[in-house]
């Protein structure tokens, strides 16, 4: 925009540009910016380029080796950030009004960007993703012409069901009649994101079915182990790859009724 905008930092930030206006004012009388260009700049009065930090950058990507969830080498821009910044703090539900001044943007339109691409981004996450029921039968990806309106119910149940270990797939206007329950419940979908807490609940449950039977409480241990047989189900489904791609008729994890739905 080419003027100046105020936006706040946090105290690593801070002192790391104190610590560089101090590296720069011990190497030149009177330097006139931030970032010098390290050569053939003998008063300081170069700026560092954009080209070269553009450089720079993809030569650390380089050598730290980073990569993808693909495993390929990642490209970045140093305006990337800029992106990430204000999807997250639309993420986060920051009102757009603060994102929109602290991105200084001329209007709501650009700052309405980054909402629209968020939501594009979560929805392509979560179409990409392998999801299963607690029978760990994969689920099918929705498309066709209510693609966008199963999107919005997904969207909104996800918003206002949000499990820590998955999603709850029960319409909005129904009421759970599982209680807290949700590795029995059939409405219950989770994506491989969430094998760590799976794998964790399981050491849980786990040792609660050992204390179970040491005490002979053996209703307890008969309700728990519901739990382990679907949380070993659930691990098996999200890491062992191929299995059902959920698309067509011929769906192999459920072709009972000939249904497209997996």
């Amino acid at each position: 925009m080419r003027r100046d905008a105020f936006v706040p930092i946090d105290t690593d930030l801070a002192e790391a540009i104190t610590n560089q206006q101090k590296a720069v004012l011990d190497e030149f009388e009177d330097p006139a910016f931030l970032l010098p260009r390290p050569t053939r700049n003998p008063e300081g009065k170069v700026a560092f380029s954009t080209g070269t930090f553009r450089g720079e950058l993809r030569e650390w990507l380089r050598v730290c080796d980073v990569r993808d969830e693909l495993g390929r080498e990642v490209h970045v821009t140093p305006h990337q950030w800029r992106h990430t910044f204000g999807t997250r703090l639309i993420n986060n539900e920051v009102p757009q009004e603060t994102v929109r001044r602290l991105l200084d943007h001329d209007s709501h339109a650009m700052t309405s960007h980054y909402a629209r691409l968020s939501d594009k981004t979560i929805r392509e996450q979560w179409e990409r993703a392998r999801k299963v029921n607690i029978a760990g039968e994969r689920l099918a990806t929705d498309t066709g012409p209510l693609a966008d309106a199963v999107w919005m119910k997904n969207n909104l149940a996800r918003a206002k069901m949000a499990l820590p270990n998955g999603y709850c797939a029960l319409p909005l206007q129904q009421k759970c009649e599982f209680a807290n329950a949700c590795l029995t419940c059939p409405v219950f979908v989770t994506t491989p994101e969430f094998l760590p807490q799976h794998r964790r609940q399981l050491e849980q449950t786990q040792a609660l079915i050992s204390q179970a039977d040491t005490n002979g409480h053996q209703r307890l241990a008969e309700m728990n182990r519901t739990v382990e047989k679907n949380l070993l189900t659930i691990i098996d489904s999200l890491t062992t790859s191929g299995g059902c791609s959920g698309g067509g008729k011929s769906c192999a994890c459920n072709g009972k009724d000939g249904s497209d739905a997996c």
